[in-house]
């Protein structure tokens, strides 16, 4: 039996143009089924909790996780399936709502730079800081003069963590409208989903052009050698989570982390 092959997210490089309607929102061949997706997936994890102890360990780097897409795409369960057997010592997940009175104080990048991940530790944003170039710009709540200048922003600010030694993972999880439709119906038809349900998640959805619109240039924007842009295909959850599951455990890899040196030579200490 052939080895299945990996599975990668389309990388959007510098510059490129993007139309989200050309890119696909499922992955035709993946070389894996829903039982054997997730079986990677566990193995994957196991790989990926033995790294994060020597990331901690070694408290050089860190990691920053993004998560953005539509209503529905899948940030939660994302993350319960990929960060699944990390030491929560390590690994935060941040969740930005809407800002508060004390965040609007303050420039729009503050609520977020201080929710990056500590040096050793892997954080995950579920939303970020292109909040504010997406539901801002939808919904007019600043000038447009206001929110284009922050795409500039947004580069520099992730500049500044990548020379500070956190290297970001940025992952859009792309769904077609008919999915999103789907899974808003199933929190209607089950009671026990009905708390994740918002009849404001209609009139969101009514504005999916307007978002598609907002997020392409985001991608097109904020797409750099140092952080780029990773579409994730998201109407298939398995497919979705083993994607970003192999992503992040490449980057991992990459880091290469290890325990530190002792600082001196134990041989023949014994404890009493």
């Amino acid at each position: 039996m052939s080895k299945p092959k990996t599975v990668k997210p389309y990388t959007v490089e510098p510059g490129e143009r993007i139309k989200l309607k050309d890119i696909p929102t499922t992955v035709k061949d993946p070389g894996y089924n829903k039982k054997s997706a997730y079986k990677k997936i566990a193995s994957n994890a196991v790989v990926m909790a033995d790294l994060a102890k020597k990331l901690y360990a070694e408290n050089r780097r860190s990691i920053l996780l993004v998560l953005q897409g539509m209503d529905t795409a899948g940030k939660d369960g994302t993350i319960r399936s990929v960060m699944s057997g990390m030491n929560p010592t390590s690994c935060q997940v941040v969740s930005f709502k809407r800002p508060s009175e004390e965040e609007l104080d303050h420039d729009f990048l503050w609520r977020c730079h201080k929710q990056v991940p500590r040096r050793g530790n892997i954080g995950i944003f579920n939303r970020s800081h292109y909040e504010d170039v997406l539901v801002v710009r939808v919904h007019s709540i600043v000038p447009e003069s206001q929110w284009k200048k922050r795409y500039e922003l947004i580069n520099d600010f992730e500049k500044l963590l990548d020379s500070t030694e956190t290297k970001i993972v940025k992952c859009f999880l792309h769904i077609s409208k008919e999915t999103q439709r789907q899974r808003l119906q199933a929190r209607l038809d089950d009671p026990a989903k009905h708390w994740k349900f918002n009849m404001g998640d209609l009139d969101e959805r009514k504005l999916w052009d307007d978002y598609q619109k907002a997020y392409e240039a985001c991608l097109e924007k904020c797409s750099s050698e140092l952080a780029p842009w990773h579409i994730i295909p998201s109407d298939r959850k398995w497919c979705r989570n083993l994607i970003v599951s192999e992503l992040l455990k490449k980057t991992l890899e990459d880091l290469d982390p290890h325990y530190p040196e002792p600082e001196s030579d134990y041989a023949g200490v014994v404890v009493e």
